[in-house]
């Protein structure tokens, strides 16, 4: 770990946008959402909702998603519902892309609101649930025989047109996340083993300086030492 590492994460963290979310209904191969993960990471998404069999064991391809799986907040859920409904109660409007008689072209969006892009399946696409709970559905114009892109393609489209408008509107020269979900977040991607050990016992994570160092190491190395002798003596 160095402080130019320390540096580059908080410049990214810096640019990430707390109000543009992605949801995937029932997407399902690896490749594809590993490939969405990674489009989320380059536009500056913060978090992923995916809706699939909560029981499945996703991992991310490495060769697709080039590790930004690791920079993006990423949540499972067992139904659209579950994705869906609490960004709504938090402002977001969800937008499917999804062909319907209510479809616009996904352009016509105002991306700089609270939104939620909702793309789905490989073979269905977007689930009648899902587009049900959706507030808008959009289209990808297309020139040729074939119907559809893939939704990996789609979501690539659909969201550089949104990092476009926001970076027209500013919204990427400020830090726009909740400060102790940005310090939580910071902890989490710098020092990720020492977070998953706080994760595990329940503790709260240790303040760092300014080049990403804890303020108090001793006091930390003691309390590590310590549960990790009382969990020794309870095996």
């Amino acid at each position: 770990m160095t402080e130019q590492r320390f540096k580059k994460i908080k410049a990214c963290l810096d640019r990430r946008q707390p109000d543009l979310a992605v949801i995937t209904d029932n997407v399902h191969k690896p490749h594809n959402v590993s490939a969405i993960l990674r489009t989320c990471d380059a536009v500056g998404v913060f978090s992923l909702h995916a809706v699939m069999n909560t029981d499945e064991n996703f991992r991310a391809r490495s060769g697709i998603a080039m590790g930004s799986d690791k920079w993006i907040d990423l949540s499972l859920h067992d139904k659209a519902s579950a994705a869906v409904e609490p960004l709504k109660a938090q402002g977001f409007q969800v937008v499917a892309v999804h062909k319907s008689d209510r479809s616009v072209n996904f352009r016509e969006i105002d991306y700089r609101r609270k939104t939620a892009v909702l793309f789905g399946a490989e073979l269905f696409g977007v689930s009648d649930d899902a587009a049900e709970l959706a507030d808008k559905h959009v289209f990808i114009p297309m020139q040729g025989m074939v119907e559809s892109y893939n939704v990996s393609v789609a979501a690539a489209i659909v969201l550089l047109e949104a990092q476009r408008q926001r970076e027209h509107a500013g919204m990427y020269e400020d830090c726009r996340l909740d400060r102790a979900i940005y310090s939580d977040t910071l902890y989490r991607w710098y020092r990720p083993t020492e977070a998953r050990f706080c994760d595990d016992n329940n503790l709260p994570y240790p303040q760092l300086d300014d080049t990403g160092q804890l303020l108090d190491p001793k006091g930390f190395s003691n309390l590590r030492e310590s549960l990790n002798g009382k969990q020794i003596d309870a095996e």
